[in-house]
């Protein structure tokens, strides 16, 4: 294949060693609080049978699964009368598995089919690739990773306190320190819809709210009224756009409002218990936000919900997630609560260029480049480059014997700061030839004084 025909999907993307280094050092931050906050590992297929997926993330969601043809003939079940009838009816007679849309009902059937394993509640932690049949733009994939970290089988809001309490440890450990945890209640959304008079029509108002921060306050008033909300009602709705302020100032405002549905209360009075908790894990600004108009996964959220932004980056939501009081119900298994959150490292990767809170060193994997200057020297090298390793340096023996000006741009190239030059008169001397590639200095040293530097840094 010529390469003017290579290429790879639209929403899909090669990452490069230097950008690998930088992926995985969220990845292994993430990682480690999560495994601090004794979560534990878990993965599910990559793939899974449509009837686990379907029908999970509405109607939109499952316009967006990938399907995998059935393997072999996969036109050998249908007849002209199942193409007639069309995509639905075909659907099932091609298709049985489709690429994981998200995290979090793969896990669920996972915990039902594993039920009598499990130790509830049960706390687990996945980081893997999903997929959807996205319109691919700015910050949106098809393919890319979340890292998710759920509790179920517990409807305490300790939980909830405990998953904010990691979202901050993981952005101190990524540097990132100005963000906002918005959090919402489906009771506190119920409630706003006793509120201004249209009770049963929490559904319709949430799908529109759900959509302020994309197309503003207007258009969302303009397409409530399109939906048949009265203006009214609208009226009552409209100060909510205007609340801003950190959680204490905002919660009093929000209790007034809220007062004449029980409903409402009840989901604020929740929200407090979180907040309560969180004061009590000693968090000194847990950039809590209390956004009345949030309404993320409204497919099955049922009480708090999470959203988490980076306030100086264009890069939208990084992370978020809710409870689910009865996601196991849909496979079998009733009335098990769980809470979880889910960081998208993409737009968190994203997020960390914009704002240049790479840690330099994270993209030098190697610290060390060992040259051999001639065949006889070649053992000498490979002794000292097992050495280095087994003292946990990363090193590498450049495998040609070429003019030195080849390894030394090589060493240039892939950030390499010190570079080893070994021939036979080091070896005679006892001294090795090390060479500093950010200054261009040049000094002897013995092995121990080499491992002595090394190790300082």
């Amino acid at each position: 294949m010529s390469s003017s025909h290579l290429g790879i999907p639209k929403g899909t993307r090669d990452f490069g060693p230097q950008t690998m280094a930088k992926r995985q050092y969220i990845f292994r931050n993430i990682r480690a609080v999560f495994e601090r906050f004794a979560f534990q590992p878990l993965e599910t297929p990559s793939m899974e049978n449509l009837s686990v997926l379907s029908g999970k993330y509405g109607d939109e969601g499952d316009q967006l699964l990938y399907k995998i043809l059935n393997s072999g003939d996969y036109l050998k079940a249908t007849s002209e009368a199942d193409y007639q009838q069309g995509f639905v009816e075909l659907l099932p007679k091609i298709a049985s598995k489709g690429l994981r849309y998200d995290l979090t009902v793969p896990f669920a059937r996972y915990v039902v089919m594993n039920r009598h394993a499990i130790t509830f509640p049960f706390k687990r932690y996945q980081m893997q690739p999903v997929w959807r049949a996205d319109r691919p733009q700015k910050g949106r994939y098809r393919e890319f990773y979340q890292c998710d970290a759920d509790v179920i089988g517990t409807n305490s809001l300790l939980c909830e306190a405990e998953i904010v309490a990691m979202i901050n440890a993981i952005f101190e450990r990524l540097h990132i320190n100005d963000y906002s945890i918005q959090i919402n209640h489906r009771k506190l959304l119920n409630g706003i819809s006793e509120v201004i008079g249209a009770p049963g029509r929490q559904t319709e108002l949430a799908v529109s709210l759900d959509k302020l921060n994309k197309i503003g306050p207007q258009k969302v008033l303009g397409e409530l009224e399109a939906k048949g909300f009265k203006q009214n009602q609208l009226d009552l709705l409209s100060p909510l756009f205007d609340w801003s302020g950190s959680y204490q100032e905002l919660q009093p405002v929000l209790s007034e409002y809220i007062k004449d549905s029980p409903e409402g209360a009840a989901g604020l009075a929740d929200l407090n218990l979180v907040y309560d908790h969180v004061s009590s894990l000693g968090i000194e600004n847990p950039r809590l936000i209390i956004n009345p108009c949030l309404a993320r996964g409204l497919a099955y959220y049922t009480g708090t919900i999470f959203e988490v932004t980076i306030n100086n980056a264009q890069i939208g939501s990084v992370c978020g997630g809710g409870r689910y009081d009865d996601l196991t119900g849909i496979f079998g298994l009733p009335g098990v609560s769980g809470v979880g959150i889910s960081f998208g490292v993409d737009r968190i990767y994203d997020a960390m260029e914009q704002l240049n809170l790479f840690i330099e060193q994270e993209s030098n994997a190697c610290q060390v480049l060992l040259i051999a200057m001639d065949p006889a020297s070649e053992p000498h090298a490979l002794g000292l480059l097992s050495k280095l390793r087994s003292n946990q340096v990363s090193a590498e023996l450049y495998p040609d014997r070429v003019k030195l000006k080849k390894p030394l741009n090589y060493a240039n190239k892939k950030g390499i700061p010190l570079v080893v030059l070994i021939g036979s008169d080091e070896i005679k001397s006892g001294k090795i030839s090390v060479k500093y590639m950010d200054t261009g200095d040049q000094e002897e040293l013995t092995e121990a004084q080499l491992f002595g530097k090394l190790l300082e840094t």
